[in-house]
């Protein structure tokens, strides 16, 4: 009998150790979190998205020009209205501070900053590719290495970390790839210039927001692939050291162009960042698993955001499938 009973115990002791490593590793498994990008929407427009306990919070993109329509003339009023609709329903918003565009028409800073020369028109023309298989089309990027033009986009961070730090979840400044055109018109554009202006606004968001998050999306540098100026590495180090979040516009399993980039470093330094948050947008869904030959499923994009990049929030575009199923 007592044979009996010490192998039982023995069995019992063995289950325990065995079930443990199990219970742990899936504690330490990244679950991000559900959030709905919807660009320059009206959050109430998604309300019905909103209201399921799946989704935390949402993500809305504003223009320079529309938070700063005369200058030194602020106007907040969609952000009190986001916050007014979000708070009863438990919801986070995630502002996106956008100073470069993707179409030819959208100009959107402030007119002073086009009209008065001090500026030397505000913007250049930049190339961008849209998603596999889209041809290449232009829009503009905000000439942050101008130091005039940098120093009033930094007035407008400063007032909105005075009003709302704290109040916002976090704010997030768009990409870090731009594609500015080699001639006459790139008024002074250089690769080492644009890197210390974005760094330096980084900078100066974190000093406005110290309560709530900030993350700069970094995907590529102009002038630099796999690291060879030092752009990548400068940057997660930056962040590790000021407690800044980073992130980026598409999670894309297993692409080479993200793998010789910032994908590696996410892998590295994902337990240093206060926050990853990272976006599944419209010219995301448009790429193809090379592994399957099909597009990427919600579980595949989820299970790389969270075993290799390490995020901690993935922004859907409300185009994606799974949101228009039925939970």
């Amino acid at each position: 009998m007592n044979h009996i009973l010490i192998r039982a115990v023995w069995l019992f002791v063995i289950a325990i150790g065995l079930a443990y490593p199990v219970i742990a590793s899936e504690a330490a498994k990244r679950t991000p979190e559900n959030w709905i990008f919807i660009g320059g929407d009206n959050p109430a427009t998604h309300i019905d998205l909103l209201k399921h306990a799946y989704i935390s919070g949402v993500q809305v993109i504003h223009s320079w020009k529309s938070l700063e329509p005369e200058k030194d003339r602020y106007d907040f009023s969609r952000i009190d209205r986001d916050l007014e609709l979000l708070e009863p329903l438990g919801k986070k918003l995630f502002l996106q501070i956008q100073d470069r565009f993707f179409f030819p028409t959208h100009r959107n800073i402030p007119d002073y900053v086009l009209t008065d020369p001090i500026y030397d028109g505000g913007l250049v023309r930049q190339d961008d590719n849209a998603g596999e298989g889209k041809k290449q089309g232009s829009g503009w990027v905000t000439i942050q290495w101008n130091s005039k033009v940098r120093a009033r986009y930094q007035k407008l961070l400063r007032a909105l970390g005075e009003r709302y730090d704290g109040k916002l979840f976090g704010i997030n400044l768009p990409e870090t790839a731009i594609e500015v055109r080699n001639n006459s018109e790139n008024k002074g554009f250089d690769c080492d210039a644009y890197f210390a202006a974005q760094i330096e606004n980084l900078g100066v968001a974190k000093q406005a927001f110290p309560k709530s998050h900030v993350v700069q999306y970094v995907n590529f540098w102009p002038c630099e692939w796999n690291n060879d100026r030092k752009y990548m590495e400068r940057t997660f180090d930056f962040a590790k050291a000021n407690g800044i979040g980073l992130g980026g516009p598409d999670i894309i399993p297993y692409r080479r162009g993200q793998m010789k980039n910032s994908y590696p470093f996410f892998n590295r330094y994902q337990d240093d960042l206060p926050l990853i948050a990272m976006a599944v947008q419209g010219p995301t869904l448009t790429y193809t698993n090379p592994k399957t030959g099909k597009k990427f499923t919600r579980a595949e994009f989820q299970d790389y955001a969270a075993d290799y990049l390490g995020v901690d929030i993935i922004f859907w575009t409300v185009e994606s499938s799974w949101l228009k199923e039925k939970p």
